[in-house]
């Protein structure tokens, strides 16, 4: 039984992860972020005889060397994500990103573990100069954010050149599915039309984004980590496909049967030149890699995210009156 490490097990994909790697047979250490409340976030409703959840911090190098002990893969996902909140407090994405990304590197290279996956993200490409965009296309740091991804990817890449740690950075395009944080867009209009209100208030319309559901990110993780040609490589995790947020929004319109306007909110507009306007993930690398092809079109992962966020008990969850950052 493969023993496998999953930092930020509790959030959004995370949790995805940890689940499908328990019911691939994998034995799941799952970090959660220490908090005073005891709550191991979207891992509070899973319980198998395989997972081991423990509580801590990225940020202490002295905790990264201890819960990497006896692991043989890592999915090194924890991180600050929310753009909005870097423009507020980028010393913390810093501290978290990559000095995070460090400490687990470092304590992976001393304890020999066989293979680290990296989670980046496709804001580290700003606004598309191509498209699709591959792996290849330069990094633009338009938000404290993607600035401290650039970073953290670097970081981890140079543990591969100076010290031959099997590093792999997985760079999923635009995520989406149950459990997803209200920051995001698409739980943004989903909450938002399932209690009713009809003016459904959000930033700029235009920007595409290539959306993949959060199953077939996990699926991409999991096929890198057994693929020794990925070791060292930057890999695209997307659906070649793009659409605009108006688009998105007219398709769940559509998909939960009503009728909405849109009200722009500036609050949740990004200042101009932050604003990444395109993306559009070229899928080659990982097509060739480990034969992966997305298993959910943008209408049925939607049906499937629609259906968890009309559960009552998920709705509950979230705050669709006020913006989160």
């Amino acid at each position: 039984m493969i023993k496998t490490l999953v930092t930020g097990a509790d959030g959004f994909i995370g949790s995805h992860l940890t689940e499908m790697l328990l019911a691939q047979g994998h034995s799941v250490r799952a970090l959660s972020y220490y908090n005073s409340f005891n709550s191991w976030g979207w891992l509070d409703g899973i319980r198998h005889p395989n997972l081991e959840i423990v509580s801590g911090d990225v940020r202490d190098p002295h905790f990264c060397n201890h819960i990497t002990a006896g692991v043989d893969t890592i999915f090194h996902l924890a991180a600050l994500i929310a753009i909005p909140y870097s423009y507020q407090a980028p010393d913390s994405y810093v501290d978290t990103n990559v000095k995070g990304t460090l400490n687990i590197c470092q304590a992976a290279k001393e304890k020999g573990v066989r293979r680290v996956l990296v989670t980046s993200t496709s804001e580290v490409y700003g606004t598309a100069q191509y498209v699709p965009i591959d792996e290849s296309h330069p990094k633009q740091p338009q938000s404290p954010y993607s600035a401290s991804k650039i970073g953290a990817d670097a970081m981890a890449l140079s543990f591969f050149n100076a010290f031959q740690l099997p590093v792999v950075i997985v760079r999923p395009f635009n995520t989406y599915g149950p459990r997803q944080s209200a920051r995001a867009v698409i739980p943004t209009i989903i909450t938002q039309i399932a209690n009713g209100v009809r003016e459904i208030k959000l930033g700029d319309l235009n920007p595409t984004r290539d959306f993949n559901f959060v199953k077939d990110t996990c699926r991409g993780f999991i096929e890198l980590a057994g693929c020794d040609a990925a070791v060292g490589q930057e890999v695209n995790v997307s659906s070649n496909f793009e659409i605009s947020v108006r688009d998105t929004l007219k398709l769940i319109a559509r998909l939960m049967g009503a009728e909405v306007n849109f009200v722009e909110d500036a609050q949740r507009l990004r200042p101009g030149t932050s604003e990444v306007f395109r993306l559009w993930g070229d899928n080659s690398k990982i097509r060739t890699l480990v034969g992966f092809e997305p298993n959910y079109s943008i209408e049925s992962g939607l049906r499937e995210t629609i259906d968890w966020f009309l559960n009552p008990a998920n709705l509950a969850q979230y705050k669709a009156d006020i913006y989160n950052v």
